[in-house]
């Protein structure tokens, strides 16, 4: 196949694969069955926990809330996409949640509901409501498929996807590119980072689970206020690299909470 077509066979590649996401409602490339994506997330973050010193629920009540706030927005996203007939949305998800001891400021959560919060973000929460805003943006990263998008992306570039490429698990490029974005087994979890597009998506949906789990969506925007001043001059922590500036941040939580407070009902004390 000459050159020209096989560039040509990619482009159509690349417009007959972008779909419609069902939560975003964005058009995006997607290459890789969720499926595929899910079963290599698992088998990863199984791996992690293996290597990294796990807070135990029993004996911290910094991890019960980790796992409280979880499980209250995992029920609030099922419950809510399964009465709008998008229960499909969530198919093969089985949830996980672990505060991992790390002095990292960070949190993530990887395809099928994988999802793990360090301590070293729990004095800038300060508070449970925060958590929550961190949780629920993480969540909806991987709702909104947004790492099958960036490895879509990848592995098109590399010439994945085109007339006589397999698109499996088992292909070791797929499982390089699978690694170099997510990249559980290193210090930093979540490596490479989401497009600003992604952030912004994640902040405005991710508010809207965590108002939906009784959460009050407002307290986003003290959280990243905290957030911008992490470090003063130096390089900011693996949590904001790359996000939107800090104005443009706060700014934007600002307006999409008071979206989300239309989901909004306190928790019942």
């Amino acid at each position: 196949m000459t050159l020209k077509k096989i560039l040509l066979a990619t482009v159509v590649l690349a417009v007959v694969s972008c779909t419609q996401n069902a939560i975003t409602g964005r058009k995006q490339l997607s290459l890789l069955p969720e499926t595929e994506l899910q079963s290599m997330a698992k088998a990863e973050y199984q791996t992690f926990l293996t290597q990294n010193k796990i807070v135990n629920t029993a004996v911290s009540k910094d991890a019960e809330m980790v796992t409280r706030v979880g499980k209250r927005i995992a029920a609030a996203i099922t419950d809510y996409y399964t009465k709008e007939g998008k229960g499909d949305i969530l198919n093969g998800y089985q949830w996980e949640f672990n505060l991992v001891d790390s002095k990292e400021v960070n949190a993530w959560c990887m395809p099928g509901g994988k999802v793990v919060v360090y301590t070293g973000i729990l004095p800038v929460t300060q508070n449970e409501a925060a958590l929550a805003v961190v949780m629920g943006h993480e969540i909806a990263h991987a709702i909104a498929q947004h790492g099958n998008e960036r490895m879509s992306q990848e592995m098109l570039a590399q010439g994945l996807g085109t007339v006589g490429s397999v698109l499996t698990s088992g292909n070791a490029t797929v499982s390089n590119i699978f690694n170099t974005i997510y990249a559980p087994g290193a210090q930093i979890g979540v490596l490479l980072p989401n497009s600003r597009k992604q952030e912004l998506e994640a902040d405005k949906f991710g508010l809207i689970f965590a108002a939906m789990a009784g959460y009050n969506p407002n307290e986003a925007a003290p959280f990243w206020e905290r957030m911008s001043k992490i470090g003063g001059g130096q390089k900011p922590p693996e949590f904001l690299s790359t996000h939107p500036s800090d104005e443009t941040r706060i700014q934007k939580v600002q307006e999409y909470a008071k979206d989300a407070l239309k989901y909004y009902q306190p928790i019942k004390k």
